[in-house]
């Protein structure tokens, strides 16, 4: 029996000896050199260190992350993350799900309504930013021509130009972007639902609304949870809608975390701050990821 234990063990090491590889030097090696980069001022034209290093670049230790963390556009950015992961808690999972539920029965016209649904997540998050660009547009927007109609008279059309409400503008694209990919992860839930279950609560005498609410979304759980992690990752790394439709401007009214790296760390040439940014979501992403394995691996 032990040696077949350890049979199995140099099995399993064999298969996991490449995908081990790989993660390490696609993600374990970055993330290293990225807590190097962090510690030195550093616009990334030239080597860190040694007699050829440029002259700008300087070791700072933990100056950067000291000057992330009392940047007020940081926490402007980091913000909006959060108000993305609410919002997309109370408003794209319960559209999914009502949506998953209204459409679970194989019929050819549910079929055809959840490819609709889900055409959006297939798109390119650059192709759905322009094309929403174009939809905003202040002057011949679809958007444009259907508020004159309902306001004639005193409304602001330039909705990304306008920093109330670029906001609630992009994200209303990201919510037309991802709840087809919920949609589809809870109709994959509820199709794992035997009919047995249906038949007898309706035998009971529950009426639609009791079945879901008592019976379907309680053994629907499972998938929601997974939905809820894919969500909040997703939203602390929004970031191709957002540069697309306006790199987080005007007035960093839509900066997230991601548009924030981007900006210090290319577009300023500050590759030792912009990885410093990148260690400091790297660090939120993974203790939420803790906190949310604890979570759930408890029940």
């Amino acid at each position: 029996m032990i040696n077949k234990n350890k049979q199995n063990f140099w099995i399993a090491m064999a298969f996991l000896i490449v995908p081990l590889i790989i993660f390490s030097f696609f993600v374990v090696l970055p993330v290293f050199k990225a807590a190097v980069y962090g510690l030195f001022k550093w616009n990334g034209l030239g080597p860190l260190t040694g007699p050829n290093a440029g002259r700008k670049t300087q070791f700072v230790g933990f100056g950067n992350f000291k000057e992330i963390l009392t940047d007020p556009i940081f926490w402007k950015a980091f913000s909006h993350n959060v108000k993305i992961i609410v919002l997309s808690l109370l408003i794209e999972l319960p559209i999914a799900l009502i949506l998953a539920l209204i459409l679970s029965s194989k019929s050819k016209t549910n079929v055809a309504l959840r490819t609709v649904f889900f055409i959006p997540y297939v798109v390119s998050e650059v192709i759905a930013g322009t094309v929403w660009q174009f939809i905003y547009n202040p002057q011949y927007g679809i958007s444009t021509t259907f508020i004159a109609n309902l306001f004639p008279e005193g409304t602001n059309f330039a909705f990304l130009g306008n920093p109330d409400t670029v906001f609630n503008a992009i994200f209303i694209v990201v919510i037309w972007k991802y709840f087809g990919l919920y949609m589809i992860l809870y109709i994959a839930g509820l199709q794992g639902i035997s009919d047995d279950i249906r038949e007898a609560a309706a035998i009971d005498g529950a009426n639609p609304l009791q079945l879901n609410w008592y019976i379907i979304i309680p053994l629907l759980l499972p998938t929601i949870v997974v939905t809820l992690f894919f969500c909040i990752v997703g939203s602390l790394q929004t970031f191709d809608i957002i540069w697309a439709m306006g790199k987080g401007d005007p007035v960093n009214s839509a900066e997230t975390m991601v548009t924030y790296l981007y900006k210090f760390g290319f577009k300023r040439l500050q590759m030792g701050f912009g990885s410093a940014i990148a260690i400091v979501i790297f660090f939120i992403c993974v203790t939420f990821n803790a906190v949310y394995q604890r979570l759930t691996t408890k029940k």
